[in-house]
């Protein structure tokens, strides 16, 4: 089943039984979704929809780290809640050891030496972790391994 139609079936489910926060979370994100596919001008492909939500998951937090440092509660669980569900229709999450021994490849393979070849790390490093890993994530453990 594809990630849409396991969406458009939850998006019923949760009519169905009165779950209001998390149908808003859903119709959410097939907004995003549609945009997507009208921006794209064709169907999306499954690659096209994990791009979107982890986009859409990335958003969250960001606000999650936002609203923490404003002192809002209500609004860091609500996110926090809305992120959870966005994350069940993402791949499972790489490790951080698996991700590391993948940035360690792609050192060696792009043979960066400094942390000012960040760049050409990332560039090997991302479109293997897409939608597997957090950017910031990513970019953070490279520096480390860089600086070593």
């Amino acid at each position: 089943m594809s990630t849409i139609t396991q969406i458009d079936s939850d998006i019923k489910e949760a009519l169905k039984s009165g779950q209001k926060e998390k149908l808003t979370v859903l119709r959410g994100l097939k907004s995003d979704l549609k945009y997507a596919q009208i921006d794209k001008g064709k169907e999306l492909t499954e690659e096209d929809v994990i791009g979107v939500l982890s986009s859409a998951a990335k958003k969250r937090r960001d606000s999650i780290e936002q609203f923490q440092a404003g002192g809002r509660q209500d609004l860091v669980d609500s996110e926090t809640f809305g992120l959870n569900i966005i994350e069940q229709y993402l791949p499972k999450q790489l490790s951080e050891d698996e991700l590391r021994q993948i940035i360690k490849d792609a050192v060696a393979e792009s043979g960066a030496e400094s942390p000012q070849q960040i760049g050409l790390v990332m560039k090997v490093v991302m479109p293997k972790v897409k939608g597997k890993a957090d950017g910031k994530v990513v970019n953070r453990i490279v520096s480390e391994i860089l600086a070593n």
